[in-house]
């Protein structure tokens, strides 16, 4: 295996570099205050987006930095899932940086769902509006009735009728629902209770300007509701689709959904190893300026020692997402799982330790919006139950590794 970075990769990460430097950082502050002042509460109806977030979209485009995340030349770049990792820890440097790119959470994960899975129509319906940056979407997975840890716990119906399919059910922590560009929602739902239970499940695509789609609400991490994307909760009474909305078939929601999180793990981690290299970053630099007992703070208290076990760390985390976006790329998502589990819970846990680190050593200021940090140990805790909590992906290492010698 070879995990030096092509000639493409290295370009691609050099152009980003460059356009994160000029336009990205000196702008990191100035949209962190707009999001707070401007849409502070949970009242999503009145969010809106930075003005200057869609010039610097444009830029993006212009630049060839729009859909980096797809392997594909024609709509996207054509970078496989090693190529872009090193993209998404550079985005990751800055909260949500990505959005810039168009290589976003869920937005991502469901562009890829319709590339892999979708039809010709629902490619031409809403893929391609994702993929030009017009609408934003929703993942609807997680249930606030029962343990979604567990995904065959999943009770929302998706039932045929005739030529209609009928959505009932409760979802919430449903990303980006609060954007207000956000205009479809992939669904997951149970279809027959009856089948081997990974394939009692289906998506179906369903516009949030359906009859019977209520937003009930935004719902806050840390206090903060993460605008103008979100996290909310919504519901689906006797809502109707067509059928042509249904991916691939009844059944097929669990095979859908392993092709969809295998890459956004790989985007996911990356991004957290970008944002702890920052929040390292920021300590080192911090503590080499500021004094305290006639030293600084480098200095003191074994803070060196916490520098060191930082760099060991990420590297490690860095290393292990790498190899597992090559043997995505190399040998399927499927035959990937002990891997792209294991940076699941590796990823997040350093990012939220070095960040710990690098905001104790800020004192009260790494506690506020003048630094990132309070923003990137949100990210890391949240990450830590976000596609499946820890202990879920240990369960799946664990028991793949019982497989090996064990039958």
């Amino acid at each position: 295996m070879d995990f030096n970075l092509s000639a493409k990769s290295k370009e691609y990460t050099e152009r980003l570099k460059a356009f994160m430097k000029k336009h990205v950082f000196p702008f990191e502050k100035e949209l962190i205050l707009y999001n707070k002042k401007n849409n502070a509460d949970g009242n999503w109806t009145q969010w809106t987006e930075h003005p200057k977030l869609s010039e610097l979209k444009t830029l993006a485009k212009e630049e060839s930095l729009w859909n980096l995340f797809l392997p594909d030349n024609k709509i996207g770049q054509g970078l496989s899932v090693l190529e872009y990792a090193p993209l998404a820890e550079e985005m990751g440097r800055v909260y949500n940086a990505a959005e810039i790119f168009n290589c976003n959470a869920p937005d991502t994960g469901n562009m890829e769902v319709l590339y892999h899975f979708g039809s010709e129509e629902q490619k031409s319906k809403w893929l391609q509006p994702m993929l030009s940056g017009e609408i934003k979407s929703v993942f609807c997975m997680t249930e606030p009735e029962v343990a979604s840890s567990d995904a065959t716990n999943i009770q929302t119906s998706i039932e045929e009728d005739g030529d209609e399919i009928v959505i009932n059910g409760k979802k919430w922590w449903s990303t980006g629902l609060g954007h207000p560009d956000a205009k479809l929602a992939i669904v997951l739902g149970k279809t027959d209770k009856f089948q081997e239970k990974h394939k009692q499940h289906s998506m179906v695509l369903v516009p949030l300007d359906t009859p019977g789609v209520e937003i009930i609400r935004m719902q806050n991490t840390f206090g903060a509701y993460d605008p103008p994307a979100g996290h909310g909760e919504i519901h689906f009474k006797e809502v109707r689709v067509s059928k042509k909305n249904l991916i691939m078939g009844f059944g097929a929601g669990f095979a859908i959904a392993q092709g969809r999180l295998g890459p956004g793990r790989i985007h996911h981690s990356m991004r957290c190893i970008g944002a702890a290299e920052r929040a390292l970053e920021l300590a080192i630099i911090r503590s080499g300026t500021r004094h305290a007992f006639g030293k600084p703070l480098a200095k003191l208290g074994g803070n060196s020692e916490r520098f060191a076990k930082a760099r060991i760390a990420i590297d490690q985390a860095r290393l292990l997402t790498h190899y597992a976006a090559w043997k995505i790329d190399h040998e399927g998502v499927k035959n990937s799982m002990t891997e792209i589990s294991a940076i699941k819970v590796v990823a997040p846990n350093v990012l939220q330790e070095v960040t710990d680190m690098a905001m104790q050593i800020h004192g009260g200021a790494g506690l506020s919006d003048d630094f990132p940090l309070s923003s990137f140990f949100a990210q890391a805790r949240a990450l830590r139950l976000a596609d499946g909590p820890d202990e879920v992906h240990m369960r799946m290492i664990s028991r793949l590794e019982f497989k090996k010698y064990l039958t």
